[in-house]
């Protein structure tokens, strides 16, 4: 398990801050602010378009030190709705390659999320209604899987259960994924298991009632999730890093079987030695009646409890918005980096704004040069 202090640059005042660099394996990251993974609901079969070029490519200009792609499906039936990006077909990996060599070119890492939607999948748009989709609309109903035959609602899919040999399937296709990752460019490769997809789905009891070795025990309840880090990083370069995004708990009451937070610290604790690198730290997803306690920073003290108990690097997510707020946070060694995901759709150029508050000199694009001053 990596030690912070090995792994944390200090800026010129001495002082670590929102801007300071931050080297992790062999890649620099320029500042501490990542774009979060945000699905854009905007493909054809898989493939991303001009849209995710743009989409992405303005958060690149904008100073962002990582640029996250949305959640990219390692199966075709991995898909939340039909119109979802996905990496499980040699054919995605150019469109992916195009948006990865504008990033670099701009100044910022690129990152994959990889994910499962497991039992959220086969549903319509957010804004066609989130529900279940039939195969003259698109949909694959028969197809849905999950750890247990449970539904998310009644809205969605009756799942069916994944036997043993399906799980070691797709521990193969995100494995095949990663492949297809490095030959897109990507440097830094994250496995989805939050939110209420596959793998945060096979991490809650909520949702898992398994009675084999995929189940019950938090050890068992992860080993599909510390199986595919495992796997991805024995194939990953060793010069880059592998992150985990994890819903730190599942907003449930105590009374109900859950994920919770003290599950979180021994999660990442098997995931760190597993050989990940940084834990994306998300709450919530897995059941339709999770009750959040929203407000700025809410999830920020999942990440903080990781960091300090565990020694693992973390990345902060969830009504981050203003400079000043994302500077605490790392100042005051919370976490490692700032996750920012609907702030950025506002305002893609967020991070030179924030920069200019904090007093901070950062490069401009050339092109825009002028409005610096």
């Amino acid at each position: 398990m990596r030690n912070i202090a090995e792994q944390t640059d200090i800026s010129e005042t001495g002082e670590t801050n929102l801007f300071s660099p931050l080297t992790l394996r062999g890649v620099t990251f320029k500042n501490r602010i990542m774009v979060s993974s945000m699905c854009q609901y905007s493909s054809e079969d898989g493939l991303m378009d001009d849209w995710h070029l743009v989409h992405l490519g303005s958060r690149a200009i904008g100073g962002a030190a990582l640029v996250m792609t949305e959640a990219s499906a390692v199966e075709a039936r991995g898909r939340i709705s039909p119109q979802d990006a996905g990496i499980w077909d040699d054919k995605h990996i150019e469109p992916m390659a195009r948006i990865t060599r504008f990033l670099k070119a701009h100044g910022a890492l690129s990152g994959i999320q990889l994910a499962h939607a497991g039992r959220k999948a086969s549903v319509s748009r957010p804004w066609e209604g989130n529900v279940g989709l039939n195969p003259a609309q698109g949909g694959w109903p028969n197809e849905v899987v999950a750890p247990s035959s449970i539904a998310f609602s009644e809205k969605y899919h009756t799942p069916r259960e994944l036997s043993k040999a399906e799980i070691g399937e797709i521990i193969a296709a995100f494995v095949a994924a990663a492949h297809r990752s490095l030959k897109a460019g990507f440097e830094i490769v994250e496995i989805h298991a939050g939110h209420g997809y596959l793998f945060n789905q096979f991490l809650s009891p909520a949702a898992n009632q398994r009675s084999d070795e995929y189940g019950g025990s938090l050890p068992n309840r992860a080993r599909i999730v510390v199986e595919t880090v495992r796997a991805v990083r024995e194939i990953w370069p060793a010069e880059w890093p592998v992150f985990v995004r994890i819903s730190a708990t599942d907003w449930l009451p105590e009374t109900e079987p859950a994920f919770q937070p003290e599950e979180s610290l021994q999660l990442s604790k098997l995931l760190a030695q597993a050989g990940a690198d940084l834990v994306d730290v998300s709450t919530g997803g897995v059941a339709l009646h999770q009750k959040i306690p929203v407000g700025p920073g809410y999830q920020v003290p999942f990440a903080e409890a990781i960091r300090r108990e565990t020694g693992l690097l973390t990345a902060a997510v969830g009504l981050i918005t203003e400079p000043k707020q994302a500077d605490n946070i790392i100042r005051e060694g919370r976490a490692d980096f700032v996750a920012l995901a609907r702030e950025l759709l506002r305002d893609p150029y967020w991070p030179l704004r924030a920069a200019r508050v904090l007093g901070q000199d950062v490069a401009w694009p050339d092109q825009y040069l002028r409005a610096k001053i």
